[in-house]
């Protein structure tokens, strides 16, 4: 059959299909791109060769997306705030020969390539792109890999989900069944394209006919403005990302062509729903996996306002169950494992398969996290089991005690991890940025912990920073977070 974007480019090439800055192009413009991209990476490339790409959100990725799927190969998209170290173990893990970068990456990717490795220049790959005007078919089916798709990676080593073109069909089917498509849409991405979040946007845009409008990251000046001009009917945010968003607009109104706020990859905080209802901002919380093909339960607008904090039902064709450490489902209301199936679930971790038949049993994908399914089938989701702090035999989930640190006028983020002690196992540490030009106290902010938790629940360090870690694709890097409290709390040597 034909691969995604010629069946688009020959069903609507009219068609918006990409916007970057102030350049569009058509599906039919970027279908020939494509083509002549593909046309060369033929002679460079097998069907079936895993090529990784190192490269920022732009066109070329976009096209490569694309014409590596139409050529038979499996894209390795690489993490670009990785060390080379980090990428070099990708890299070997992955088996990956050839690695295609940009100039701006030179100095990494060279000494990458010292490795054995070939390189190829995007930039050099867009000029050919542009004049040669073959037209490049290949042989395309949905059982076919389409990436290996490596896990955040926060704790231990990442993990390469191998995810198909089957998982993205029926990820982007059951998207488009709860979220609805327009034929005018616009989904603007500031998520990056090595993320499975940033990656299912162009190809369930691909598949819907609909706009991408590309940004390279998350700029908050520039993504403000996109909403204002661009006419954005969808967006795809972190919680972090959404709060700088809105303290950015500082009350302004959004545009009316927003249909969804889509919020995933962590816990909304309690004041950022309250702000976007407030402002009566669309706003669909997500929870997703890159397991999964990215979704698996979200939250409609009309619903959020009912059930604040939760994720909503799982999508069509996704099945989830919660169950105990005996592996047996547990009543509504109570929380256990989060279990994912259905045909999103990813086929295995590359080269894994101790950490394959940990996680997939029963055809059930076992994910770690925490949560519970109300009565009415909605998912509520507590804690990532791995974050799980364990002191003097008593669990504290860091997202509840998140909760009522963020609930203090005075906090603007917060994060909690757990950090080693000798007679408890573990201690509760804090991470705090407070507002600008705030005296909040370590003493005040314990006050108030005291009297909205459990007193085993209660922070012992804290730590008051201006900028909490971050991953690359925005959400709170716990181990960052958990490493610089350790440091900032260790004793001074002794001279």
């Amino acid at each position: 059959m034909d691969d995604w974007l010629a069946a688009r480019a020959n069903a609507s090439p009219l068609a918006l299909a990409l916007v970057v800055g102030e350049r569009q192009w058509t599906y039919a413009e970027l279908h020939a791109l494509v083509s002549g991209m593909a046309s060369y990476l033929a002679s460079h490339v097998q069907p079936g060769q895993l090529v990784a790409v190192l490269l920022p959100n732009n066109l070329a990725y976009v096209c490569l997306i694309h014409a590596l799927a139409r050529i038979g190969a499996v894209l390795v998209p690489l993490n670009t705030r990785l060390s080379n170290r980090e990428l070099s173990w990708q890299l070997d893990h992955t088996d990956c020969k050839l690695l295609i970068t940009s100039e701006e990456m030179a100095d990494q990717a060279l000494i990458l390539a010292a490795e054995g490795r070939r390189l190829l220049w995007a930039q050099k790959l867009l000029e050919r792109a542009r004049t040669d005007h073959s037209s490049y078919m290949g042989h395309f089916r949905l059982e076919n890999e389409q990436a290996i798709v490596f896990t955040s990676g926060t704790s231990g080593r990442p993990k390469g989900a191998v995810l198909t073109f089957a998982n993205h069909f029926w990820s982007a089917t059951a998207s488009a069944f709860r979220l609805g498509v327009e034929h005018h849409d616009r989904w603007l991405c500031c998520l990056p394209l090595f993320h499975v979040g940033g990656l299912a946007i162009i190809l369930r845009s691909c598949l819907y006919g609909t706009a991408v409008i590309l940004h390279d990251r998350f700029e908050v000046q520039a993504i403000s403005r996109s909403l204002d001009i661009q006419d954005v009917t969808l967006i795809s945010l972190v919680p972090t990302m959404a709060l700088r968003l809105l303290d950015f607009r500082a009350g302004r109104p959004w545009p009316a062509s927003l249909r969804h706020l889509l919020l995933g990859g962590a816990a909304a905080p309690l004041e950022l729903l309250t702000r976007c209802r407030d402002l009566q901002i669309p706003l669909s919380p997500t929870y997703g996996l890159t397991e999964a093909s990215s979704q698996v339960a979200t939250m409609g607008p009309d619903q959020t306002w009912q059930k604040p904090g939760s994720v909503g039902r799982p999508l069509i064709f996704t099945s989830v169950q919660i169950i105990d450490d005996s592996g047996q489902a547990v009543p509504a209301g109570n929380m256990g494992e989060i279990v994912v199936s259905g045909p999103t679930v990813m086929q295995e971790y590359y080269k894994d398969e101790q950490a394959t038949s940990f996680s997939i049993r029963n055809g059930c994908f076992h994910t770690g996290d925490i949560g519970y399914l109300d009565e009415e089938g909605d998912l509520w989701l507590v804690q990532r089991r791995e974050d799980i702090i364990i002191t003097g035999g008593e669990n504290v989930y860091p997202a509840e005690v998140e909760r009522v640190l963020t609930g203090h006028p005075s906090v603007a983020a917060a994060c909690v991890a757990g950090i080693p002690h000798r007679e408890w196992g573990q201690q509760v540490a804090a991470m705090i940025t407070r507002y600008d030009d705030n005296p909040l106290t370590e003493e005040e902010l314990r006050a108030y912990c005291r009297d909205n938790l459990a007193g085993y629940k209660l922070p012992r360090i804290w730590l008051f920073v201006d900028r909490i870690p971050q991953t690359a694709s925005g959400k709170i890097h716990r181990q960052q977070v958990a490493e610089k409290i350790r440091q900032a709390s260790a004793p001074a040597p002794k001279n």
